[in-house]
């Protein structure tokens, strides 16, 4: 199993545990299907078994992970079929995220998110230069990655609804890693048209929540995670 970073400070360490483990799904150190242990989890955090155990309760509530003994569990891998399931309902939250931003974002929260799309525009601009399928193809693709997770995390703060945020950090965990491997293949496979058509969708969203227009903010968002989840649903399932 891979190495977890260390843990120190006791006051919060169930928290802390939680936190770490979560990280290391979404991240794809801890990778879909792997199975893994309450002691091996432990061992590598540098902390005793009781708040891995119960780091792992709040996980198999997320759906993050499957128990498969008493003290074992698996990472979640989820089907062809319940993975549609899911980004359907993906779909609806980031819309309806979408609306309440335009409705409710304030001028900071705007200027973070217009912050954050000009820093990936000159990433962009960097990106069109790198040599194809090189180390640093890669690492700006992976770079304008954050930046678009971090559009849309701006984006569902400014929602400022915690049901809301609390179900979207659900669906953030299960889909980073399928978002990156999707990015990776299609600016490989130099298909620079879709790539660029996904990447302008970020500013339109963005056009429509400052000027306020919720109804057209929803819409747009709503397309543009249909998109981005059939993109990442082909690329789990190539056959699909």
């Amino acid at each position: 199993m891979s190495q977890l970073p260390h843990l120190s400070s006791p006051a919060t360490l169930g928290d802390q545990a939680y936190v770490a483990i979560r990280e290391a799904i979404v991240t794809g150190v801890l990778e879909r299907g792997e199975k893994v242990t309450e002691r091996g989890l432990a061992d590598s955090l540098g902390i005793s078994a009781t708040p891995v155990r119960e780091a792992l309760r709040r996980l198999e509530q997320d759906r993050l992970v499957e128990r498969t003994g008493p003290r074992s569990v698996r990472i979640a891998q989820f089907g062809e079929e319940e993975l549609r399931e899911f980004t359907m309902i993906e779909d609806v939250l980031r819309a309806l995220s979408a609306r309440l931003a335009a409705e409710k974002s304030t001028a900071s929260q705007r200027r973070e998110m217009a912050a954050c799309l000009d820093e990936a525009d000159a990433l962009r601009g960097e990106l069109r230069e790198a040599p194809s399928g090189s180390d640093r193809e890669r690492d700006l693709v992976l770079e304008i990655q954050k930046l678009m997770a971090r559009f849309h995390s701006l984006v569902d703060r400014a929602s400022g609804n915690a049901t809301l945020l609390q179900m979207l950090r659900t669906v953030d965990a299960f889909g980073s890693q399928e978002r990156r491997d999707s990015a990776l293949s299609q600016v490989r496979g130099g298909d620079w048209k879709v790539v660029d058509e996904r990447y302008r969708q970020h500013r339109a969203i963005f056009d429509a929540i400052a000027a306020g227009h919720g109804d057209r903010a929803e819409e747009l968002m709503r397309a543009h995670s249909h998109t981005s989840n059939i993109s990442r649903i082909r690329t789990r399932f190539p056959g699909a």
